[in-house]
């Protein structure tokens, strides 16, 4: 089903021309949508919110750059909260608090992931202002980041950071369902800062996703793996696999590849087949950690911008009572 789907919005798949009326559809909805809600339903905060979010389905890089985002404002002696939706989290208690170690079932992967990355308090909630006002009482956030949430307009905002893919860019330029499309691209011209992870954008600021060493998951070792023998499995169940897939190639390492969904929970049976060494993103990791064996690994990634994202970010008139 997905590649399907990559086929009609990043192809010429004839389909596409007949999802069009429904795109149209669907963009008329949610420009009604956020004009309802900016205007009679957002809830403003106190504190400076910054959202980094995309305007396509799929992964772009946010997370990465929300943990470097993070770390930067701690390194400025700001008390950070970050808030999440917490996709497929199975809890039902929100706001909820992320614990490092809590199963990433109940949390979410991206959550947990950034609650261990950060040392930050991350809340998550389906409604973001919930998790907001719970960071502000309970350990008076000074900043908050919302990792996603560009298109939830309840919450109120000071800064739009939007990433945009580098290599895949918006597809064919339409709506769901007929494109990746979450909002029209117009939407770019209103966002405060553009990222773009690899390639180029027009006034984007760029970012790279910089490997690290290869990890064992069993017990975080760095290895070289180079000095093993035999071809990898790469697995991964994130928006954009090939781009792991590539980071791969580029490190010289030989590998099969196998995608799943995007979130997809892994249990140990998905990975028993498997009698090669395996290697995944990060962000599968956090989902693998409870049953790893010394055959899985991890690639941890880090994101670099250009020292101008970060002069022109401090310099923001919505920061600069606070960097």
């Amino acid at each position: 089903m997905a590649l399907s789907l990559d086929k009609i919005w990043y192809g010429e798949h004839p389909l596409q021309w007949v999802l069009r009326p429904l795109s149209w559809g669907y963009s008329a909805l949610t420009s009604a949508r956020r004009y309802l809600l900016e205007r009679f339903l957002q809830v403003e905060s106190p504190v400076p919110i910054i959202v980094v979010g995309n305007i396509t389905v799929g992964g772009v890089g946010k997370t990465p750059l929300v943990i470097e985002l993070a770390k930067r404002l701690k390194q400025k002696g700001l008390r950070v909260g970050i808030v999440s939706r917490g996709y497929g989290a199975k809890t039902k208690n929100f706001p909820y608090e992320v614990q490092v170690n809590d199963p990433p079932l109940k949390v979410g992967d991206e959550p947990l992931l950034l609650a261990q990355k950060t040392k930050c308090p991350v809340v998550i909630a389906p409604r973001r202002p919930e998790a907001v006002r719970y960071l502000i009482e309970k350990h008076q956030s000074q900043i908050i980041i919302s990792d996603d949430g560009l298109q939830h307009y309840r919450m109120g905002r000071a800064i739009e950071i939007a990433v945009v893919d580098g290599t895949r860019g918006v597809g064919n330029g339409l709506c769901l369902p007929a494109g990746p499309l979450r909002e029209s691209v117009r939407r770019l011209e209103e966002v405060d800062f553009i990222v773009v992870n690899e390639g180029e954008w027009k006034n984007a600021y760029s970012m790279v996703l910089k490997p690290g060493k290869i990890k064992k998951l069993s017990t975080d070792e760095e290895i070289d793996p180079h000095a093993l023998n035999g071809k990898w499995e790469a697995i991964a169940a994130i928006g954009n696999p090939q781009r792991f897939y590539s980071t791969l190639l580029q490190l010289g390492i030989e590998f099969d590849s196998c995608s799943y969904p995007d979130h997809y929970q892994f249990k140990p049976e998905d990975l028993n087949y498997c009698k090669s060494l395996i290697i995944m993103t990060e962000k599968d990791a956090v989902k693998c950690r409870s049953f790893s064996s010394d055959m899985m690994h991890y690639l941890p990634v880090d994101a670099v911008l250009d020292d101008a994202f970060w002069d022109a970010l401090w310099l923001h008139q919505q920061l600069k009572g606070y960097c």
